[in-house]
């Protein structure tokens, strides 16, 4: 196979866009017919001069990224969001669970979702006891690499430099994803001995849970960030569970993050 570099392909639009025919373009370059259509068919849909064709622009390549919105969608995507294409599907999809009790998730999802992916429509499925917001977009996987076979918890998630920069950014965004997808605000209590009689005292903790040592370690790495102090507690074990139950770190998540809702 015979791979064309951007030198040929723009000497080949130059030519295309003065007027010249598919096959003089092909011959005079040595190109594929079929290649020069495709060429010029890209060219002319990523300008709007194709009738019907609708070009998306990749959000991160063409540098549109709504950032602020793509750091709370990444952080739902770790925790609740996959990506799939079947044999029948000519695109991939992403799609993120939200809870049915949780309405308010849904539509900041969708939200998220539209301003991170201007050009793709978001529809909302109902599932057993969830919706999936979802959308369909050749250029998922170019935002979320960490797209990959089986599990997330059973292979290695790691953050490309450019996502980095973003979470870095924008570390609430990314810690208020994390926290509306697998974590939680509840209210312990407990008993304290007050002049001799027990009385009841109920505090606010948050609660992110995932089985992934790196997806765990993405979330602490960003309340360190913020400054939120974290515990590990295990489940049996497995120390599935990072607790945040400090009054001054529960203030400022209550602050920037918040239950669900």
């Amino acid at each position: 196979m015979n791979f064309h570099g951007t030198e040929v392909r723009q000497k080949a639009l130059t030519l295309l866009r003065g007027g010249a025919k598919n096959a003089h373009v092909a011959r005079e370059l040595n190109v594929p017919l079929g290649t020069v259509g495709y060429w010029k068919h890209m060219d002319r849909a990523k300008r709007g001069e194709c009738p019907g064709a609708h070009y998306s622009p990749c959000p991160r390549c063409d540098g549109d990224l709504r950032v602020s919105a793509y750091a709370y969608l990444l952080g739902l995507y770790l925790g609740d969001g996959h990506i799939a294409q079947s044999r029948a599907m000519r695109t991939p999809s992403l799609s993120i669970s939200c809870d049915d009790m949780h309405p308010g998730l849904m539509d900041e999802c969708e939200r998220a979702m539209r301003e991170v992916f201007p050009y793709n429509s978001v529809s909302q499925v109902q599932r057993k006891g969830c919706h999936e917001v979802k959308l369909a977009s050749k250029h998922v996987r170019c935002l979320f690499p960490q797209h990959g076979p089986g599990k997330k918890h059973e292979r290695k998630i790691a953050l490309e430099p450019w996502q980095q920069e973003i979470v870095a950014a924008y570390p609430w965004e990314f810690i208020r994803g994390l926290i509306h997808s697998d974590g939680c605000r509840i209210t312990n209590w407990t008993t304290r001995l007050v002049a001799g009689a027990k009385k009841r005292y109920e505090y606010p903790r948050y609660f992110f849970t995932n089985k992934s040592d790196d997806i765990r370690k993405l979330c602490t790495d960003a309340l360190d960030h913020v400054g939120v102090e974290w515990t590990t507690l295990a489940r049996g074990h497995d120390p599935f569970n990072i607790s945040i139950a400090r009054k001054a770190s529960v203030a400022l998540m209550d602050q920037h993050v918040g239950p669900k809702y």
